[in-house]
């Protein structure tokens, strides 16, 4: 299955913040829309940055309160990750094995055209093994 095939099942709506947007609104941003990560775009349409509850956590720790009202710029992550559209989810899985990531932007043409999580990862693999073991079973039923 291929990452393109993933969007069209969940969608290509993805929550995106600007870098100088204070924490504490990154945060309301995540809760509003029900994600872990934002992508920080200045303009929505490219990749300048992502930030997770992961990081805003880790950063809490160490930094205390007042990193809610720094900008988002201080604890993004700006070497981000991102994959194309033609990916397969089985590369996308290693990737983000490889590097704990959890969330990666997908990229058409330095365009932003969607996200992905390891969830939406592990639900396309569980899929593609459904319908593999359907497909085995209906031919074992058939011989």
């Amino acid at each position: 299955m291929h990452i393109s095939q993933l969007l069209r099942r969940k969608g290509s709506a993805v929550a995106t913040v600007e870098a100088s947007a204070t924490v504490r609104t990154a945060l309301a941003m995540l809760a509003e829309h029900g994600v872990g990560a934002l992508v920080v775009s200045a303009d929505g349409r490219t990749v300048d940055g992502i930030v997770s509850e992961r990081d805003v956590v880790r950063a809490l720790h160490e930094r205390g309160a007042g990193l809610l009202t720094e900008p988002v710029s201080n604890l993004m992550t700006a070497e981000v990750h991102t994959c194309q559209p033609g990916a397969g989810v089985e590369e996308l899985a290693r990737t983000m094995t490889d590097h704990r990531v959890r969330h990666v932007p997908v990229v058409d043409g330095g365009v932003l055209v969607g996200i992905v999580s390891i969830g939406d990862v592990v639900k396309a693999r569980l899929d593609e093994l459904e319908n593999e073991r359907a497909q085995l079973v209906d031919y074992i039923q058939t011989v």
